[in-house]
């Protein structure tokens, strides 16, 4: 299954984001960092960016899809194409603010009841509706909603996703993406040399946090990345 205005002879790279861990100097430019990667991200060519801020409140997320909307599309690469930004679990922000879509945990709204939320405001030919999954019947109940796209991990160990178990391995990986007919991202303690496995075990991309956020330069790791896992995409 193809997505809209998404490569298709490429992995998706997606980078999530993890505002708190960049310590900004003070509350009131909280955003700045983080909306600084965010342009390196789109300079750089990434595919997607997560807006992953689940302490904010609506309009503060809101402002901050607003903003990062605005550097994205200022930002992007010599290709004139911004990078799709996605918006985790608030529908309603990813709608006002005319997202790219929106990506749901396990514990958020159904993909159905977001689907249909969407479709009374948006056209969903140009609007994704994803989900993160860490089992492979969760990962067949998202497809099998509608969801456009599913994350899968935690693949590798990785503190972040530590809540979820431990890592699922490659093996269950490819199982995920035999199983179900939508896109899969890898997710959880990728870098630069264990992500062209997640490509051979039949990924669609992968996403990460801190492969982008702490890179020094993220053009050249997405370059890397790029080179790494091309002849790894099947």
């Amino acid at each position: 299954m193809s997505l809209p205005n998404s490569p298709r002879n490429r992995p998706i790279l997606c980078y999530v984001t993890d505002r708190r861990e960049l310590r900004p100097p003070s509350p009131s430019a909280s955003y700045q960092p983080l909306l600084r990667v965010v342009e390196s991200a789109a300079k750089a060519g990434i595919d997607w960016i997560q807006i992953r801020e689940k302490d904010l409140s609506a309009r503060d997320c809101a402002t901050l899809t607003r903003q990062a909307l605005c550097r994205a599309a200022k930002s992007s690469s010599g290709s004139g194409v911004a990078p799709r930004i996605l918006v985790n679990d608030r529908v309603d922000v990813a709608i006002t603010e005319s997202a790219g879509g929106v990506h749901l945990s396990e514990n958020s709204l159904p993909v159905q009841e977001a689907k249909h939320l969407v479709e009374s405001r948006l056209p969903l030919a140009d609007f994704l509706v994803g989900a993160s999954c860490h089992s492979l019947d969760a990962a067949v109940s998202a497809a099998g909603d509608g969801a456009g796209y599913v994350i899968f991990g935690p693949v590798f160990p990785t503190p972040s996703k530590s809540i979820y178990g431990p890592p699922q391995g490659l093996d269950r990986l490819g199982e995920v993406c035999r199983s179900i007919a939508v896109p899969v991202l890898a997710i959880g303690g990728l870098t630069l040399d264990n992500a062209a496995s997640c490509l051979s075990a039949g990924a669609a991309g992968i996403a990460a946090i801190r492969l982008f956020q702490d890179a020094t330069d993220i053009a050249a790791m997405v370059q890397a990345l790029r080179s790494e896992c091309q002849a790894n995409f099947l």
